[in-house]
Formats: C-alpha cells, structure tokens, sequence
C-alpha cells in the first residue's frame, strides 16, 4: 500500500459517502419514505451508521485495489469509465434486482436506485482513473 494509494482510498471514501447520501438521502428519500415497511425508520437507522461508514471504507479500498490492479498505459478518462461500468454490472445492477425479487419493492424505485447508483460508479471510476492517471503511461 502506497502513498497514491491510500490518497485514492480516502478521495473515493468521501466521494463515495457523499455521492450515496445524495442519491439515497436527497434523490430517492421520497420513494423510501413511501415504503416504510421494508426500510428502518431514520431515527432507528441512525444508530447502524457506524457500520455504513465500514461498510464504504471496506467498498473504496476494495474499489480502489482492484482499479490499482488492472490500469493501463490508456486515456484515464475513458479507462475510468469503463471501470465504473463494470463495476456497477457486478454490484448496484443485480443486488437491486436481487431486492426487487425478494421484497416489494415498486418497479420504478429499483429503476432509479440502478440509474443513479450507476451514475455515482461512472463518477466514481472517473475519479480513481484519474487519481491514478500518471501510473502506467506509456
């Protein structure tokens, strides 16, 4: 583990946090809001928000490691991309679907959820691409 590395970590951390608490805490608040026998209360979640901050240190420095593993001598930007569209293919994708199977979730909520969480992957592969820009050039 490198300097680089642990920058990257924390920058998609907080990127990470803050881009979940927009999608989930402003975008989508109404729809949960609507479904209050499925999700716990606010007040009643706000006590489990220490394991949401490990459970997004464990998914950036998984995010950031594997992105580590695999740059190429390529342009970041499109490289990045690409990654956070992978990225969600294996994550936000099938575990929505997967809850929409098994809970009651309205049809158009899990659409949104998968829109807008593969939209905070590709910002998110962007940004660790570009993090990591300088590493492999050719």
């Amino acid at each position: 583990m490198n300097k680089k590395f642990v920058i990257a970590w924390v920058a998609v951390f907080v990127a990470w946090m803050a881009g979940s608490f927009v999608v989930h805490g402003v975008l989508l608040h109404d729809d949960y809001a609507k479904l209050p026998n499925l999700f716990r209360p606010e007040a009643d979640a706000q006590q489990y928000f220490p394991l949401m901050i490990l459970a997004h240190v464990i998914l950036s420095g998984a995010f950031v490691w594997i992105y580590s593993r695999g740059a190429e001598a390529k342009p970041w930007l499109a490289q990045g991309i690409r990654f956070g569209v992978a990225i969600a293919l294996l994550t936000s994708v099938p575990m929505y679907l997967i809850y929409y199977v098994v809970q009651p979730m309205p049809g158009m909520h899990v659409a949104k959820q998968i829109v807008f969480d593969g939209v905070l992957m590709l910002v998110l592969g962007a940004l660790v691409a570009f993090l990591y820009r300088n590493s492999r050039a050719a």
